[in-house]
């Protein structure tokens, strides 16, 4: 099968705006809040969207990005097998061996090992697919829009292990929201 989803770009190192904000140039933060595990802050997510549903959050017809900042350090390899765990929590068998097995291939073309302060920016891309960034990078383009739509299901479903988190990044919890500079 032809894997068409890794494309690596560089940005210079002193860039000034977010190279994700491209997709989305008057993104406004919906809604964030930190990850805890056992007591232990993992980390913190917040989504930006251009145009939010008609509520103010968010709406998960259009693009938008999911940014975390990781409050400790994880290897690629548990991101990934975390990744396609909860994705199969979530989805069931309704994905086959062969496509989390590419779906696999992906995630280890776009995440990296991160440590504490660290940042990974996902951006959905309706009809399209995602992107992955780290600061000033992209990461990868992966042009597989059932891949998206699972990914970032582990945060936005409701079934997600967090309910909390999820009400936060979708916006329902407006105190959450008091930072509009994706820069910070």
């Amino acid at each position: 099968m032809l894997f068409l989803s890794s494309t690596l770009l560089c940005c210079a190192a002193g860039a000034q705006a977010q190279v994700w904000k491209q997709h989305l140039p008057q993104a406004k933060m919906l809604g964030g809040g930190e990850f805890r595990w056992w007591g232990f802050s993992i980390y913190t997510a917040r989504i930006w969207q251009q145009t939010p549903n008609k509520d103010g959050g968010l709406d998960q017809n259009a693009s938008f990005a999911l940014e975390i900042t990781y409050n400790k350090s994880i290897s690629r390899e548990r991101f990934v097998d975390s990744s396609i765990d909860e994705i199969k929590r979530l989805h069931g068998d309704k994905f086959n061996a062969d496509k989390l097995k590419l779906w696999r291939q992906y995630m280890e073309k776009a995440f990296i090992d991160v440590k504490s302060g660290d940042q990974l920016i996902g951006v959905y891309l309706p009809g399209t697919g995602c992107r992955f960034y780290s600061q000033q990078t992209l990461l990868a383009e992966i042009p597989d829009e059932s891949f998206a739509n699972a990914f970032f299901s582990i945060w936005l479903d409701p079934r997600t292990k967090d309910n909390n988190l999820r009400q936060k990044l979708l916006g329902n919890n407006k105190s959450s929201a008091a930072s509009t500079d994706p820069s910070m």
